[in-house]
């Protein structure tokens, strides 16, 4: 079960984005979404398992990755590709029953991840773009599954911030390996710290003016209400936050304080650090209340 790593399960609650973001909060279409989110656990875990087998050599040089149960020997190779297989067959399955066309967005996500596996995962740039394109995969999926209309500010939104996450990872990753002098991702020659923190500033500020145009309200074909305005400074703390907890410095400092703690994971970051999860809180209560005084006006 841990090298179906359902830890990383928490990536795929972004198929309720797009139900949150319409105000819509029918049971039957939130049951629906929840038929993505299960589909994209068992594609995502899927994937996974192929990943470890392919890195399996390469894990077992990562000071953490090395613990993973296919790099430790505790799962076999062939029983970890059986186990993907199935595991794919059943999310496309399952996501044929919610919607036929949930299907194929989760099949287009396998087929990216599949050949980030074997190729796209040592190319530079184009393995940030794998790896936001499965966050963006998994809003259109919720959008496909309750059958809304997502607003192209929307979509910009999460692919823009799926991409600071991506360079955020690439950014841990490199620090990690020039303290260690080991290199387990041959891509990682390609970046420097330099260049990921520029890619990140036009990114998380790109992120952040389309989610500002997305709240401006039915004008700019954004949210249904202007009022979401009002949760434009917790995204901004949101950001800003992330920036300062994935900050060199500021890593080494807390690696100091806390020797287990890393940036690698962004999901850690999200949901380990106690001002990140009091603004994500301060967002999720402020939507709400402007969704029920939408709703009942």
């Amino acid at each position: 079960m841990t090298a179906c790593r359902p830890r990383q399960w928490t990536k795929n609650l972004l198929v309720f984005a797009a139900p949150l973001f319409a105000f819509r909060f029918e049971p039957d279409e939130w049951l629906l979404a929840g038929g993505a989110l299960v589909a994209f656990c068992l594609i995502s875990s899927a994937i996974y398992l192929l990943n470890d087998c392919m890195d399996v050599a390469a894990d077992r040089l990562h000071p953490t990755k090395r613990k993973r149960p296919i790099a430790a020997g505790l799962v076999s190779v062939p029983t970890a590709l059986t186990t993907a297989a199935v595991l794919a067959a059943a999310s496309l399955s399952l996501a044929a029953c919610v919607a036929p066309a949930l299907a194929g967005v989760v099949l287009m996500y396998g087929l990216i991840q599949v050949g980030y596996c074997l190729r796209l995962k040592r190319m530079p740039l184009l393995d940030l773009f794998c790896i936001a394109s499965g966050f963006l995969l998994r809003a259109i999926a919720g959008a496909v599954a309750t059958m809304l209309q997502p607003s192209p500010w929307f979509l910009l939104t999460v692919g823009l911030l799926a991409l600071f996450l991506a360079i955020g990872k690439r950014k841990a990753e490199l620090r990690v390996a020039q303290d260690r002098g080991v290199i387990t991702r041959r891509v990682l020659d390609r970046y420097s710290l330099p260049l990921l923190l520029r890619l990140e500033s036009t990114v998380a500020t790109s992120a952040f003016v389309c989610y500002s145009l997305w709240a401006a309200g039915p004008a700019l074909r954004g949210a249904s209400t202007s009022w979401m305005l009002l949760t434009v400074p917790f995204v901004l703390v949101g950001i800003f936050r992330y920036q300062l907890l994935s900050d060199p410095d500021e890593v080494e400092r807390r690696s100091i304080l806390d020797p287990d703690s890393t940036s690698e994971k962004p999901e850690e970051i999200l949901l380990g650090d106690r001002g990140i999860k009091l603004t994500l809180a301060a967002w999720l209560v402020t939507t709400a209340v402007i969704g029920l005084v939408n709703r009942a006006s």
